[in-house]
């Protein structure tokens, strides 16, 4: 392994198209801290850091496998963006509609008054609020949203309002995109603008 230091990820990467298998084993050792380094700044709903660092290795093994060199984009922005997604849409999963009986329980028989913990009589009146009119409506308005911005925004705007809806800041979301972040910024802007 102490050869594969002197080379580029992209001489690497090369290598292992000409049948050195045991370089995928290198390049997900020295992206390991990439991978903890991202799964620490997202929360994963009903998981754990763990959990967000076998879903980024598995998008490291992915940037690993279908890396082309032939491609603008170095290996690290390459491996960067399928870290980055396969953890996005992890937690974008375990938020999803029908994991929320699962994620958002709420213990029936629970003593409020003793434990903190919800009482039936709680549950009762958390139901109420959920009634299938305020559901409906939340779901046409949402619905109508996305089909706003799907007709004003662009590709890349969408892709950045996803990132920051999910609370990155245009730094963070041009590492992942590996853009510049003046372009994120000028991206937002203009969303902002659209959307009004």
């Amino acid at each position: 392994m102490e050869s594969y230091m002197d080379k580029t990820d992209e001489e690497l990467i090369a290598a292992l198209r000409n049948g050195e298998k045991e370089i995928t084993d290198y390049l997900m050792e020295k992206y390991k801290n990439l991978v903890k380094k991202k799964a620490k700044a997202l929360y994963l709903m009903g998981g754990d850091t763990d959990d967000l660092i076998q879903e980024g290795m598995i998008g490291l093994f992915k940037a690993v496998r279908d890396y082309r060199p032939d491609k603008d984009s170095s290996f690290y922005h390459f491996a960067n963006m399928c870290i980055a997604r396969q953890m996005y849409t992890a937690v974008e999963a375990s938020q999803r509609k029908k994991h929320s009986p699962l994620n958002s329980y709420v213990p029936l028989y629970a003593d409020s008054e003793n434990t903190g913990e919800w009482g039936i009589g709680d549950v009762k009146n958390r139901t109420d609020e959920n009634n299938p009119e305020e559901i409906m409506i939340t779901q046409e308005s949402l619905a109508a949203f996305r089909k706003k911005v799907s007709e004003v925004l662009s590709s890349m705007e969408q892709e950045v309002l996803t990132y920051y809806l999910q609370g990155f800041d245009y730094h963070q979301i041009a590492e992942v995109m590996g853009r510049e972040p003046k372009a994120i910024d000028n991206a937002l802007q203009r969303l902002k603008k659209k959307l009004k």
